[in-house]
């Protein structure tokens, strides 16, 4: 058995929660609030007793500690409360993973994944808290579009990728939010002259290459694999979780070759096909954190889903990125860009989904669901979702 195999498919996420995003800074709810509400929804969706919940993980400073959410729901005990480190998304698959490490090795029974925000409790860019060193803030770099536009613009420069791969992200993303009614962008295509003439936000990155910002929450639930039948619905088992960073990829040093990279460096994608038993052909869905359209096309990259260079622009079309009938479906419920922004904790739970048959943007018979996290953040994440048929 190679590293890392004796995690395959030993946990599952059996419940999902995901209420409707709010308009930023619209929230009647606090973020607490919002946590719980999806908490419960999950354990509506999974026929679970939230009683029974003995575990919480969130990432990226949530200030919801997971002892709080537990009394605020009254569990009977509390095994496992954990948060994961790095800024921005690079944590959302991370959060799984550790919750799915939790429950394989019988730290834990259920746990909730959950994060929350409102802009009321966490302020604007709550995602970029405590991520800018003196080294950036020094020359006027205090935002995460100023740090990924600058990246970005190196991909396009030296490496050769179009700008189109990043429009065909953007627009793909308004069309399937269209087939989901709760997306910000249900009801509200986008026009691709109106993306064309978009204001800059940080060159080379337009307003509609952005993510939201949204009051919101979600929450997933997870339990040993051997549970998973228990609960009323079909299970996403994790065939594969990694995180981390490279030694030349973290808050102050990245080298010339790891500029433009997402920072899913070689040996993290391998663990992470190898632990899963699946090349990257075999991937039938994908959920790529785009804090920004430029990083998610990097990942993409890393992994090895999209071809470097001016391939990716053939490559990275809408028509092959779109669900059903596209080559690779990415981003199926809208994303972060067009279906809202709580820090991508709305992929998780469209990863889920498509191995349920339950995304408004369906992938038939979708058995593999790769999530993506953190692309250009301090620390990066992946988890493989499979159906009962990929074990």
């Amino acid at each position: 058995m190679t590293a890392g195999q004796g995690f395959r498919g030993a946990a599952a996420v059996v419940g999902i929660g995901s209420p409707r995003y709010h308009k930023r800074g619209t929230s009647e709810d606090s973020a607490l609030t919002l946590i719980l509400k999806a908490i419960l929804a999950a354990c509506d969706d999974a026929g679970a007793d939230p009683r029974g919940i003995d575990g919480f993980v969130s990432y990226a400073n949530d200030m919801n500690e997971g002892l709080v959410v537990g009394a605020s729901l009254g569990v009977r005990e509390v095994r496992w409360s954990t948060m994961v480190w790095g800024g921005g998304g690079g944590g959302v698959a991370a959060a799984v993973n550790a919750a799915a490490a939790a429950v394989a090795t019988g730290q834990a029974e259920c746990v909730a994944v959950y994060r929350g925000i409102t802009e009321a409790d966490d302020g604007r860019q709550s995602y970029g808290k405590g991520h800018f060193p003196p080294l950036l803030t020094a020359h006027g770099i205090v935002t995460p579009a100023q740090i990924c536009a600058l990246r970005t613009q190196r991909l396009l420069e030296a490496g050769g990728v179009p700008r189109s791969a990043m429009e065909a992200l953007t627009e793909v993303s308004y069309l399937h939010a269209q087939q989901n009614p709760d997306a910000a962008a249900y009801g509200k295509p986008l026009d691709p002259g109106v993306y064309a003439d978009s204001r800059w936000i940080a060159e080379p990155l337009r307003l509609f290459d952005c993510s939201r910002e949204n009051d919101g929450a979600s929450a997933l639930l997870v339990v040993p694999a051997e549970r998973a039948k228990e609960f009323a619905q079909p299970p996403a088992y994790v065939l594969s979780g990694v995180q981390g960073a490279g030694p030349d990829w973290s808050e102050q040093l990245e080298n010339d070759e790891a500029y433009t990279s997402a920072g899913f460096h070689p040996a993290l994608v391998s663990r992470m096909w190898n632990t899963a038993g699946i090349k990257a052909g075999e991937v039938d869905v994908v959920q790529v954190y785009e804090n920004f359209t430029g990083p998610a096309v990097a990942s993409l990259i890393d992994v090895g889903l999209c071809p470097p260079g001016a391939a990716a622009g053939e490559f990275m079309t809408a028509d092959n990125l779109r669900a059903p009938g596209g080559g690779l479906s990415v981003n199926t419920s809208g994303g972060n860009i067009a279906e809202g922004f709580v820090h991508g904790i709305g992929l998780a739970v469209e990863a889920v989904r498509q191995i349920r048959g339950t995304s408004p943007n369906q992938v038939e018979g979708a058995g593999v669901s790769l999530l993506l996290g953190g692309p250009m953040a301090p620390l990066v994440s992946a988890t493989v979702f499979g159906s009962e048929t990929a074990l």
